[in-house]
């Protein structure tokens, strides 16, 4: 997340449902003020209570927004989509963390009655959330794949010490269990094109003045 908020600015991050200890997921932003926005005043860490889906924000007011697995533990997720859309300024950013459906993180939560993590109600691919992304007119940024261990092993990713090649991949044969998505908002402007009007021929003495082309 560090690596991934080194170049999100503004005045407002907003990030949209409590996860991990306490706000440790905004350590790394550079925006002037942070808010966590969550559903249940049982959360850790957060500043405001309201529903995802309908976030008590103002529209086009906050700079970034992250999504950390909201939208697998939502009843409608592309309504928290919509949503934030439409609070996030032109040219916001958007970081969405999501568990990888190919991978021993999906298949738990799928052979799990409550889910894994318990609550979760759908595992949403990668590529599912690009596509609405773009269907609201965003610029994909940067992808990421992490959490290369298995949901039963408890203690650190193995190889730890070396994150770039962790990053890839590279010390562990399992799939990645997790992805990182990030967006950009962009809204283009329409530039009305006024019709071309016909110039009408000059009389002269009731004749048509003659143009270039009648002139021999």
């Amino acid at each position: 997340m560090s690596e991934a908020l080194e170049d999100v600015f503004g005045w407002e991050f907003l990030q949209i449902g409590a996860w991990g200890a306490e706000r440790e997921l905004l350590a790394g932003a550079r925006t002037r003020r942070h808010t966590v926005v969550a559903p249940s005043a049982l959360s850790s860490g957060a500043d405001i209570i309201g529903r995802p889906s309908h976030l008590p924000i103002v529209s086009d007011s906050v700079d970034a927004a992250l999504l950390p697995h909201a939208l697998e533990f939502a009843a409608d997720p592309y309504a928290i989509v919509r949503e934030v859309d439409r609070v996030l300024v032109s040219d916001g950013q958007l970081l969405v963390l999501g568990f990888s459906p190919l991978s021993l993180w999906g298949l738990r939560a799928r052979s799990t009655r409550r889910g894994f993590p318990p609550g979760m109600r759908r595992i949403l691919s990668e590529r599912r959330v690009r596509e609405w992304l773009v269907l609201l007119g965003y610029e994909m940024v940067a992808s990421r794949r992490y959490l290369y261990r298995s949901p039963w092993r408890a203690g650190p990713e193995p190889g730890a010490g070396n994150a770039a090649l962790l990053r890839r991949g590279l010390l562990n044969p399992l799939p990645a269990g997790a992805y990182l998505l990030k967006a950009r908002k962009r809204v283009y402007g329409l530039t009305p094109v006024r019709p071309r009007f016909k110039e009408k021929p000059a009389v002269i003495g009731g004749l048509v003045k003659p143009t270039t082309r009648q002139q021999s």
